[in-house]
């Protein structure tokens, strides 16, 4: 273990509590000095102690659930988005809390939030600008050996070159070498990452690791993701895991039908101008229909229609169905826009409301797509164990072409771990990635992912 390791979680906490506690100060002299002195009847002691103790609470909630504490993990851009995002809603909510507390109208003045959320912002970036530095001394690049199958070798070598700030692989070792020298290996390393290693040879070098204390990263098989999600059984004194394997509980689909309704039917009145801007938008570039509907696979295998507006050229699948690429000339200029903001996906809000969709849930795919990527992982139809989604587990975590491999296992990671908690988070995470534009990257020439 390094040195600084075992305080890199209260480091965490400590950097984000200062944030926050700068950021609470901010809004004490906004509020004492432009909000309570405009009341009929301002605030006393407990009064006061409310409105900063529901601003902390508030900011605490949000910057965490928007992974703003993950300072020497998140790339310092992201960071700063996270807790910029955190920072908005809780001012926001903030605000509308003032509102209520004035009952009286006009609404309070607005400028002083907008002076709030730009002096938060400052105090982000420049907090975020010293604990770079500062986290990256305390907590240099890990010194990795890469074991893996020759397949995904440059793939995965490509993708942790693109967090140096994190790892640096100092050794690749093939998932065929021998024990001996996997052991060997790892003696002149901080960590080891390990992918489609043999379970045998996998299980023994994790409790090698174990016994150690040496940190290893483990791509996890389609059986470990099902095992998460399992309960612990004691009826009897040799412990149990039981896998109930049906999806979601009556319970959860009950909640979640209700929240679906809820949810898309507010989105749809206040989307409705936005909707009708894009309609007209798209008729007005090329005369053609603004709506795209196609079929797609939801629960249990059931096909439907899935409503989009329309962001290519009309019949831009003449010639067969392929995926969209970078730089794919089939886009409109009018459709550049929609996909980069996602408002081509507005549609689907009445997937949901027809029962055909969830707000979140594993993103459907085409009946063809599904049948060719069964052939090369069988596994793939598990995705189908729960309603397709307008946003999901795999949409927030990967890439527009991320493996269907991986696809799965994200949307596994979901199904096997659900708690309408989960779904609320991801409600919110989406408004993150809607600000990151690798979200939306097509399949390069040649790629094959969904």
């Amino acid at each position: 273990m390094d040195r600084f390791d075992q305080y890199k979680r209260m480091l965490r906490l400590g950097v984000a509590g200062f944030e926050i506690l700068v950021e609470t100060v901010i809004f004490t002299c906004i509020w004492f000095l432009l909000y309570n002195v405009r009341m009929e009847r301002p605030f006393e002691n407990k009064g006061n102690l409310m409105m900063l103790g529901f601003y902390v609470l508030y900011q605490a909630i949000f910057v965490y659930m928007y992974g703003g504490t993950k300072y020497a993990y998140y790339k310092k851009g992201q960071l700063i988005l996270s807790q910029t995002l955190g920072m908005l809603i809780a001012n926001a909510i903030t605000y509308l809390q003032i509102i209520m507390v004035f009952h009286v109208f006009p609404f309070p003045i607005v400028w002083p939030m907008f002076l709030a959320c730009g002096a938060d912002f400052a105090v982000i970036v420049v907090v975020n600008l010293i604990s770079d530095k500062a986290f990256w001394r305390l907590f240099p690049p890990k010194r990795l050996l890469l074991v893996c199958d020759e397949e995904h070798r440059d793939n995965l070598l490509f993708k942790i070159s693109s967090r140096r700030d994190l790892y640096r692989v100092s050794d690749c070792i093939s998932s065929e070498a021998p024990l001996v020298e996997l052991r060997e290996a790892i003696q002149d390393c901080d960590a080891m990452m390990i992918y489609g290693l043999e379970e045998q040879k996998r299980n023994i070098l994790l409790k090698y690791c174990y016994e150690r204390s040496i940190r290893i990263y483990v791509a996890p098989e389609v059986t470990d993701i099902l095992l998460r999600g399992a309960e612990g059984i004691h009826t009897f004194d040799t412990p149990f895991l039981l896998l109930r394997n049906h999806g979601l509980s009556f319970e959860q689909r009950l909640i979640k039908r209700v929240m679906d309704l809820v949810i898309s039917s507010v989105l749809l009145i206040v989307s409705s101008p936005f909707m009708l801007l894009t309609a007209l938008a798209i008729k007005a570039e090329d005369r053609g229909p603004a709506l795209f509907k196609q079929e797609r696979v939801t629960l249990d295998g059931k096909k439907f229609q899935i409503y989009k507006f329309r962001s290519m050229i009309v019949d831009a699948e003449k010639d067969g169905a392929r995926f969209s690429s970078k730089n794919d000339d089939r886009i409109t200029k009018v459709g550049k826009f929609i996909r980069a903001t996602r408002l081509d996906e507005l549609p689907q809000l009445l997937n949901i409301l027809k029962g055909d969709m969830s707000i979140v849930g594993p993103r459907p795919e085409r009946q063809q797509y599904i049948e060719e990527f069964c052939r090369e992982t069988p596994e793939f139809i598990y995705r189908l164990k729960v309603k397709a989604g307008l946003t999901g587990y795999a949409q927030i975590y990967g890439k527009y072409n991320t493996t269907p491999l991986d696809k799965l296992k994200l949307d596994l990671m979901y199904i096997e771990s659900y708690s309408i908690w989960m779904d609320i988070r991801l409600i919110f995470l989406t408004l993150k990635i809607m600000f990151m534009k690798e979200s939306t990257e097509g399949v390069e020439d040649g790629q094959n992912h969904a």
